[in-house]
């Protein structure tokens, strides 16, 4: 296959397209336009030693992905007798995915403690609306005084790459991170919080200390997902409108995993 014969689904992003059409070109220029069954395991092997030499291994499993992509593709549309070189045991063991990482929960109880406990209104405030709100550090650190509209709080810029999103937050967080904000600040374009991340991350960490817990600022944002998962919330509210993700799966990879009492606990509520 040449080059310019790739095409794509204009749903694609740009990055993912121009990161497929890189390892595909360098794929031609390393093996030319001999017949694609004529690539072997070892030749493959050796390929992506000499393309991912130096890579991060989460880039190495990109790379691998990409190309056993492009291999199956081939066998899908043009080649059905084609085996996949990449499907090879020992290929897929030195390039197979890590177990995903299950994070910690902290209960709502312990969440509740740290935040009652924090007398420093702007402090509490910056743990309630990673808590409640769902909010990366990041973000609430971002906040202007132009940006609360109510229970409503625009995000400019975010993570997502959209011009904008918003965050909903509980009417007493709301109303008393407007009394602060009106307090501190002089012009609709000045932050609320204006700290830096690492002081934002040190506060995080004591208030954690206080109670006993080892605490960083996402897990408050993951508390708001799992709290709200357990509490009934559909996956897709928490997806889109709490977390504001764009996959479902990078969703389910922040919610705490149900212990035994809390399985007796939803079974009895149901069927008791």
């Amino acid at each position: 296959p040449k080059s310019g014969s790739i095409t794509t689904r204009p749903i694609l992003k740009k990055n993912t397209v121009r990161s497929y059409r890189t390892i595909i070109e360098r794929y031609i220029k390393e093996f030319g336009d001999g017949p694609v069954e004529q690539v072997s395991p070892e030749h493959i092997l050796t390929f992506l030693n000499r393309l991912t030499e130096g890579n991060k291994p989460y880039t190495k499993r990109i790379r691998f992905s990409q190309l056993s992509s492009f291999f199956n593709f081939v066998r899908n549309n043009i080649d059905p007798e084609l085996r996949n070189p990449c499907d090879r045991p020992m290929i897929r063991k030195l390039y197979r995915e890590r177990v995903p990482l299950r994070w910690k929960i902290i209960e709502k109880e312990t969440v509740d403690e740290i935040i009652f406990r924090t007398t420093k209104v702007r402090n509490r405030l910056i743990l309630e609306l990673m808590a409640r709100g769902g909010m990366r550090i990041g973000e609430v650190l971002k906040l202007r005084l132009c940006d609360l509209q109510d229970r409503k709080l625009v995000l400019r810029e975010p993570k997502s790459g959209k011009e904008y999103e918003f965050v909903f937050i509980p009417q007493k967080v709301a109303d008393r991170l407007r009394e602060y904000a009106m307090e501190v600040c002089n012009a609709p374009g000045d932050r609320i919080f204006p700290i830096s991340y690492e002081a934002a991350r040190i506060m995080v960490i004591k208030s954690g200390k206080m109670v006993g817990v080892k605490l960083r600022p996402h897990d408050l944002r993951r508390h708001s997902a799992t709290y709200a998962s357990r509490s009934g919330v559909p996956i897709e509210i928490i997806s889109k409108v709490i977390l504001r993700h764009a996959n479902l799966s990078t969703t389910q990879r922040y919610l705490g995993t149900k212990s035994d009492v809390e399985a007796i606990r939803w079974i009895e509520n149901i069927y008791g």
